[in-house]
């Protein structure tokens, strides 16, 4: 019976050991090697995460486990990252190059959540021809806290909403935790869109914050010109993230209006310009006395057209040896109703022929 318990507490062992792990839900990261050259590669897996979660996974230096990746993503290799999707039970298994980071080792392989509740997870690595430097000393004496949620403080205004870059403050309160005081913070905020990493930017407040006291901080943050979409504002101090806040940024609806309106006025522009262009270079038509041809107006008419008078009442009965009238369509020279003595008559009446036959 003692040898059977002896067995049985072995083999329980193990069991007991497993469950503990799974029971405290943290996600964990396993290498297939500890140490690898640059140009290899290693196989990651992880468990312990949530289903269907998009993760990072990055090559980073000076960084442990313990302090987690003290500079950051900045001291990782993030063009040679690669991502990966956990299945239903929150597992994954992933092949991913050995790179140098920017930063010598000692280095981590660093996992963690791109979107949705922050998690993440280290394990030790190490890349073979790499330098090797010691770890900053970790600060002592001060330590601050976030106390309370952070909230973006502004709102966005006309010129926002043509494409200026939005701007909002960012207030959280800390609490000095620590045994000393600290003096005049740095912070890091960063923005990030989507999956892209965070661009950190570092900003100083200026103050003292006591051992046990707590203060407001506000700091301000701002985006690119004409950005809009979903973003989330990171807090860090210390190497360490202590809040993220989401914004949601709106569409910049006055450039779009501007572009339209650009769409319309331009044509119609080049098309007037091009109508001016065209009845300047066309030929015009001329009158035959080398102007340019006009049409005939109403009075230019009627000063033109001959005018018809009735012919009096006491007007004298013309004679044979009378003048020939003119007519306005006629020369004198060219009436047909004229002869040499004057005569309108026919020419045969007279005609020394007739008088004979008579």
């Amino acid at each position: 019976m003692a040898a059977l318990g002896a067995v049985l507490a072995l083999v329980l062992v193990p069991l007991t050991g497993t469950a503990a792990v799974s029971a405290d839900g943290k996600p964990s990261v396993k290498l297939s090697k500890s140490q690898a050259g640059t140009g290899g590669s290693i196989t990651v897996t992880g468990s312990g995460w949530r289903s269907k979660t998009l993760l990072m996974m990055l090559i980073c230096g000076q960084s442990v486990p313990s302090r987690g990746v003290i500079g950051g993503t900045n001291s990782c290799a993030n063009a040679d990252g690669r991502a990966v999707t956990t299945d239903a039970k929150g597992s994954f298994s992933k092949r991913l190059p050995v790179t140098e980071p920017p930063k010598p080792c000692p280095c981590v392989v660093h996992v963690a959540t791109v979107t949705g509740e922050k998690a993440e997870a280290d394990a030790i690595f190490m890349v073979a021809g790499h330098s090797v430097e010691p770890l900053p000393k970790e600060e002592s004496g001060g330590r601050l806290s976030v106390l309370t949620d952070t909230r973006l403080d502004g709102a966005s205004g006309l010129l926002t909403w043509f494409g200026s870059p939005p701007s909002r403050k960012l207030v959280f309160t800390v609490g000095n935790v620590g045994t000393a005081p600290v003096k005049n913070p740095v912070f890091q905020v960063g923005t990030s869109h989507g999956v892209f990493a965070p661009q950190w930017e570092e900003q100083q407040w200026r103050g003292t914050i006591a051992p046990g006291r707590k203060a407001q901080i506000k700091l301000p943050v701002e985006l690119s010109a004409g950005a809009h979409g979903d973003y989330m504002v990171s807090l860090k101090y210390g190497g360490k993230v202590l809040a993220e806040q989401p914004w949601g940024v709106g569409r910049p609806w006055g450039v779009t209006l501007f572009w339209i309106l650009l769409c319309v006025v331009v044509p119609g522009a080049v098309f007037r310009i091009g109508m001016t262009v065209v009845d300047r270079v066309r030929p015009h038509r001329s009158n035959g006395r080398g102007g340019r041809h006009r049409g005939l107006h109403l009075p230019e008419l009627a000063l033109r057209m001959p005018k018809l008078s009735p012919p009096p009442a006491s007007a004298p009965v013309a004679s044979k040896t009378s003048t020939t009238p003119t007519l306005p369509w006629f020369t004198p020279d060219s009436d047909p109703g004229t002869t040499e003595n004057g005569q309108l008559s026919a020419p045969q009446e007279n005609s020394p022929t007739t008088k004979g036959n008579t």
